[in-house]
């Protein structure tokens, strides 16, 4: 078992994690922007889970509205980005299977975990 409290204090950390998926916190700040239209997972899928904030989520170049409890499936390979439209922090939880990043919270090349 493991087990973690999540402070949301870093702009990107990974907080848990298996062979077979992890867990990280992203926040950031209003006007913040993470990813691109290049940026992708090749190896796994994305969950990101809205804690608090309004944002923006362009996935393949489609715009989805995020807010508060807002849950968004990033399928493997998908460019994305993420945007803060808002005046607070956006806060997600961010699930990956299978694990995309290493523990340098550098990202794993595909199929790699």
């Amino acid at each position: 078992m493991k087990h973690r409290e999540i402070q949301f204090k870093s702009e990107f950390a990974v907080l848990l994690g298996n062979k077979t998926c992890q867990f990280a916190e992203m926040v950031l700040k209003p006007g913040g922007v993470e990813g691109g239209p290049q940026n992708r997972h090749r190896g796994a899928h994305q969950w990101l889970f809205v804690v608090s904030g309004r944002g923006v989520a362009i996935v393949n170049g489609r715009k989805h509205k995020l807010k508060k409890w807002s849950l968004l499936l990033i399928s493997r390979g998908e460019t994305h980005e993420i945007r803060n439209i808002g005046s607070t922090p956006l806060r997600t939880l961010n699930a990956y299977s299978p694990p995309a990043y290493g523990a340098d919270n550098d990202p794993l090349p595909a199929g790699k975990p």
